[in-house]
């Protein structure tokens, strides 16, 4: 079955890493005008790699997530980012890690995805072609970040974490996915989980797009992104391919939260932490906006 035409679908996350008692409305506001204005996007017939790396770039750069500016240091005093881009019609991906001091490191994977033959880039490999091509720099690394919504100086030395992410069906029948973070607060320096990983952390094919975010050792053990892919070719419902890789972290004695949209436009945002930042929307639903569980 086919997307009726015209039909469009997003989802996006802020990660896994909601607290009970914590106030999220900043984020839920945030996330309630980024949908809106990726909304207004599909609207217009905007693609969806381009609708995905325009979210994911909007949160990295607010500052309110661990991502980009709302990302703390490792063991070493080193801010290392990582982020992966999927283009689901051609399977066209780009990913850097252990990326340091660059704005967006989503536009750098995109940068990766077109401008190399590679996949991947990491360390100072990433940071030596991102600098050749142009991508824009922290300028001051000392003022730039800051800590996001939610979060606290106590919690950076233990294994608190956050990501982002973005999935896309556009009203061509393209589908997209993106993901960055700043990994788990207080990580060993070199440490790299789902996020950038092709598969694991991000995936989009011609069926489905999809974004993983929660404790990303898990989540790789687990299969990740491309498993739920996977699991709904062969024939089983969205609902229940998410469920059981959520299931199969668990089990691994992981958290974790996953957002992700199918070409007829369904859309899934389970997780099994205590919250979720999150937002979806599309041609034949509300807008809506949550991080915990719905009453």
């Amino acid at each position: 079955m086919s997307q009726p035409a015209g039909s469009y679908a997003l989802a996006l996350h802020g990660g896994a890493g909601a607290v009970a008692g914590k106030d999220y409305t900043e984020t839920e506001k945030h996330l309630y005008a980024l949908a809106t204005a990726c909304r207004e996007r599909l609207v217009q017939g905007e693609k969806a790699l381009d609708v995905v790396e325009y979210a994911v770039n909007e949160l990295e750069t607010c500052g309110l997530y661990v991502a980009g500016r709302g990302s703390a240091p490792n063991s070493a005093g080193h801010v290392e980012l990582d982020a992966s881009i999927m283009d689901g019609a051609t399977r066209d991906a780009g990913a850097v890690a252990a990326l340091q001091d660059f704005v967006s490191p989503i536009n750098v994977a995109r940068g990766v995805m077109e401008k190399t033959p590679h996949v991947m880039l990491a360390g100072t490999g990433a940071v030596a072609f991102a600098r050749k091509a142009g991508f824009e720099e922290v300028s001051n690394p000392a003022d730039y970040y800051t800590l996001p919504v939610g979060v606290t100086k106590e919690d950076i030395g233990g294994i608190a974490h956050g990501t982002v992410g973005a999935v896309v069906l556009d009203q061509s029948g393209g589908l997209a996915a993106a993901t960055s973070t700043g990994g788990t607060f207080g990580k060993l320096h070199g440490r790299i989980g789902d996020t950038p990983l092709i598969g694991p952390g991000t995936w989009a094919d011609d069926n489905i797009a999809v974004s993983c975010t929660g404790i990303g050792e898990h989540i790789i053990r687990a299969g990740g992104a491309s498993s739920v892919a996977f699991r709904y070719k062969s024939g089983i419902p969205l609902q229940e391919a998410v469920q059981e890789l959520l299931d199969e972290i668990k089990r691994l004695g992981g958290d974790a939260g996953i957002i992700a949209v199918t070409r007829e436009g369904e859309i899934a945002m389970p997780y099994n932490s205590e919250g979720m930042k999150r937002a979806s929307a599309s041609s034949d639903t509300e807008l809506a906006v949550a991080t915990f569980a719905q009453e």
